[in-house]
């Protein structure tokens, strides 16, 4: 690096060397500097998309998971309520509300799938569930529902590099 900053006259002068010769040098080492830092950021794109590969595959192998597993087996709150007879009911299970309760930030501590759950639970049954007014329950559902449409965004980012990537001849 210092080697290319350094005016072509004075360094020509330094190894008696003509200044075309230094030119091809500094050329030559800001290639090779240029592709040091595409290696780089191609390794870092490629551990990102090697992660966001695992965890589509970890949600895929969850979402399998629940779906084999019989509805009566999860957990359900059931809060009753005066009225009609009527109860507020909520699939999450008291790991999740405990979540949904202590943490300042939950949808941050959550996998997409529970966050899909807590987004299409009932805001009654919810608020009831956590013993909080309904526009709290509310306000936590869209922060569960923003940061879901988040990690789908970047999973959509990184399917549209991979067909890019596909479309581009290999790298040398």
């Amino acid at each position: 690096k210092v080697l290319i900053d350094v005016p072509r006259s004075d360094l020509a002068e330094e190894l008696a060397q003509s200044q075309t010769k230094i030119q091809v040098l500094q050329d030559t080492l800001q290639q090779v500097l240029d592709r040091r830092e595409e290696e780089r950021q191609s390794k870092q794109l490629l551990e990102l998309y090697l992660e966001a590969l695992k965890n589509e595959d970890s949600i895929l192998s969850k979402v399998t998971e629940s779906e084999s597993v019989p509805r009566e087996e999860m957990d359900v709150v059931d809060m009753g309520t005066s009225g009609a007879g009527t109860s507020a009911r909520t699939a999450l299970s008291d790991q999740i509300l405990a979540i949904l309760k202590e943490k300042p930030a939950p949808e941050l501590c959550l996998d997409s799938q529970t966050l899909e759950l807590v987004v299409r639970e009932d805001t009654h049954a919810l608020a009831a569930a956590l013993s909080w007014d309904k526009q709290k329950a509310k306000a936590v559902q869209q922060a569960c529902d923003q940061e879901l449409s988040k990690r789908l965004q970047q999973v959509q980012t990184l399917h549209s590099l991979r067909s890019a990537s596909r479309g581009k001849k290999a790298w040398p």
